[in-house]
């Protein structure tokens, strides 16, 4: 009987030794050799990219409602709407030499400059039209009110083709571009329209 008990008793012991090292052998918890891992190459400026991403979309966010603040009729998807057309009607002005149409539509640092180049073309002798091959895609950027000033930039990609004409001939040239236009008016101005005064190239 004697004997027996100790047979029981030492299996139950193995059997608890063995769950005693089965547990213990494992890695359990953060080991000292489990240092960080290397830093992945661009994993830190990803990091910041998304982080930079978000804060602006914050302050776009904050840009816009204090601009809604100030006129609450701004409507993005409507301002989008006028600011496409708008492309497409400078861009048409300034490849026909509309002049009238520029001066209504851009502040007069930018018509100079348009100026400059309509003139330097009728000189040479050339004649130019575009067409849109498709509707340009127009992204509010930003949208921030300035003391006074309404401030608005958008983001325009388009794609047209340039019929040129000079004492060579004709030429047929399809484009694509990406510019970042803003777009500025006042508060206390009754006329709602927005006015082109600047121009940034863009990445398509």
């Amino acid at each position: 009987m004697e004997l027996l008990e100790l047979l029981i008793f030492a299996a139950l012991a193995a059997v608890v030794l063995y769950q005693l090292y089965a547990v213990l052998g494992r890695r359990v918890g953060r080991q000292p050799e489990d240092a960080a891992p290397l830093p992945v190459a661009g994993r830190s400026e990803d990091v910041d990219g998304r982080q930079r991403e978000a804060e602006g979309v914050i302050t776009s966010a904050s840009g816009l409602a204090a601009l809604r603040t100030r006129d609450p009729s701004f409507d993005p998807a409507r301002f989008l709407q006028g600011a496409r057309s708008a492309y497409e009607m400078i861009v048409s002005a300034f490849a026909s030499s509309d002049r009238e149409t520029l001066r209504r539509l851009v502040a007069p640092s930018i018509f100079t400059s348009f100026e400059k180049a309509i003139s330097a073309r009728e000189v040479e002798g050339r004649t130019e039209t575009v067409e849109f091959r498709q509707a340009p895609r127009a992204d509010l950027e930003s949208a921030e009110a300035d003391g006074d000033v309404a401030r608005a930039r958008v983001r325009f990609l388009a794609e047209f083709r340039s019929r040129s004409k000079g004492p060579e001939g004709e030429a047929v040239d399809d484009k694509r571009t990406a510019e970042v236009w803003t777009f500025e008016r006042r508060f206390s101005n009754r006329d709602p329209n927005w006015t082109l005064v600047r121009v940034d190239a863009a990445e398509a």
